[in-house]
């Protein structure tokens, strides 16, 4: 994220290097923020959809997560 007039970001979500951990992401494909600061990212690699509320220091599941696939709890290839 940016404050206002800051020289440099500060990573909120991943930043722990490519993986399938709660705090990483692999290949992010999209990313949304709501009006409370909670942040959505499409994590395309792991074939999940993540959420980090505001200040949390991991994300967590909210789609798929069970690798890829066809069936309910699964996704392929998420992105914006």
């Amino acid at each position: 994220k940016w404050a206002d007039g800051a020289t440099e970001g500060v990573i909120v979500a991943g930043g722990q290097g490519n993986g399938d951990s709660l705090s990483q992401l692999s290949y992010p494909r999209g990313i949304v923020v709501d009006p409370s600061g909670t942040l959505y990212v499409a994590d395309f690699s792991n074939a999940r959809v993540m959420r980090w509320f505001k200040d949390a220091k991991q994300g967590e599941v909210i789609a798929g997560g069970n690798g890829e696939g066809e069936e309910p709890n699964q996704l392929t290839w998420p992105s914006s």
